[in-house]
């Protein structure tokens, strides 16, 4: 068997055994708290009794795993270079407000609204993400240290943003505070007519399928190829390993730093707008939290490779939409935290113990190999 498919066969297997344990580590949990691990297995399948429940649950998913799946790729692009970005969270929490109120303040083609929108998130993201990078290649800063203070300020920023200078028309009876609504032609047309290319029911526009997964889609693509198959992507994987190594073969470490770390941040710069082009149309002060801290374990989880990281997005999405049919069943919606958590935890150990053992039979196969290629000594 070539060793590329074993070692791919290996990573599976652990993922497969790691998300059994978890199951298991959680079923105890779940019987603690005096619930079912039976009852929250079937609620976690449960999408609804009529065809358009069923729809909205598939589209509540999807909508889910979008964001998920653009964080996660934002934070393995730090990691590519060895860089732990944790202010994703606080880069596309700037990006989407700054993004929303700059798209409110002008109306053009639903395609140059659209494209302005989403460009202003990515440059207020990379640049977010730039202050930290800075401060690593000129004074040494650790970019955890940096990026997470940087959180801080990017959060409670963005909520005087939207209280203050952003703030918009409260309509009358609404408790949170928002950014002006975005005119129509910002709006990303939905996806609903795939559901009638299986013979479903779409489902209603208030739970619609977000078209920004086909940018979200497109944007793994744009990854994978700059990470996997360009001069770029090698560069941005030599520094992170080894630095002085790249830097004696031309390539300069803190210029890449500062590369990836930008982009990183510009495609974190993406994550709140599939909320708020699909939906919302606006930036409000209840605007969904804690993306950027969920996409560290999507990440992980999907071993920094965008088809992984998609996997991920899905499963934890997954878990994510069975929390209020968890509820219904009387148990705990923090037994989805403990399952994401046991996931994780668990699959970082089995790659671990995968890649050691791949190795092992790496190396066996390599003397094996070595020996028969050895001549025998014939003596007199």
């Amino acid at each position: 068997m070539p060793a590329g498919l074993n070692r791919a066969l290996l990573t599976v297997a652990g993922a497969v055994v790691a998300v059994i344990l978890a199951i298991a580590i959680c079923s105890v949990a779940i019987v603690a708290a005096g619930g079912s691990p039976l009852d929250a297995l079937t609620a976690f399948f449960n999408f609804g009794e009529t065809p358009r429940a069923v729809a909205n649950s598939f589209a509540t998913w999807l909508n889910r795993a979008v964001p998920l799946f653009i964080a996660g790729l934002a934070v393995a692009i730090g990691f590519r270079m060895n860089l732990f970005n944790i202010g994703v969270e606080g880069q596309y929490r700037i990006a989407a407000i700054c993004a929303a109120y700059v798209g409110s303040t002008f109306t053009a083609p639903g395609p140059i609204q659209i494209a302005v929108i989403i460009l202003v998130a990515a440059l207020a993201g990379g640049l977010y993400a730039l202050i930290p990078a800075v401060m690593k290649v000129t004074r040494g800063v650790n970019e955890v240290i940096a990026t997470i203070m940087l959180n801080y300020i990017a959060i409670n920023l963005a909520s005087y943003l939207v209280r203050g200078p952003f703030a918009g028309q409260r309509a009358e009876g609404d408790l949170s505070t928002t950014t002006p609504k975005l005119p129509e032609s910002a709006m990303f047309p939905d996806l609903n007519f795939v559901f009638g290319w299986f013979g479903m029911t779409p489902p209603s526009r208030e739970g619609g399928l977000w078209g920004f997964l086909i940018v979200a889609v497109l944007l793994g693509v744009v990854v994978w190829v700059v990470l996997e198959r360009t001069r770029f992507g090698f560069n941005v994987k030599a520094s992170g390993l080894n630095a002085p190594a790249a830097l004696a073969s031309g390539v300069n470490p803190k210029t890449m730093v500062i590369a990836a770390m930008v982009m990183s941040g510009a495609v974190a710069g993406l994550i709140g707008l599939p909320e708020i082009l699909g939906y919302r149309g606006a930036f409000n002060s209840n605007f969904t939290a804690g993306l950027g801290f969920l996409g560290i374990a999507v990440a992980l989880l999907g071993r920094n490779k965008p088809g992984g990281i998609a996997v991920a997005a899905l499963l934890f999405a997954f878990l994510d939409r069975g929390q209020g049919a968890l509820q219904f069943a009387d148990i705990p919606a923090s037994v989805v935290t403990i399952i994401q958590g046991a996931i994780v935890l668990l699959v970082v150990v089995a790659n671990e113990v995968t890649n050691r053992f791949a190795l092992r039979l790496e190396e066996r196969r390599a003397a094996q190999q070595l020996g028969r290629n050895t001549p025998v000594e014939v003596t007199a």
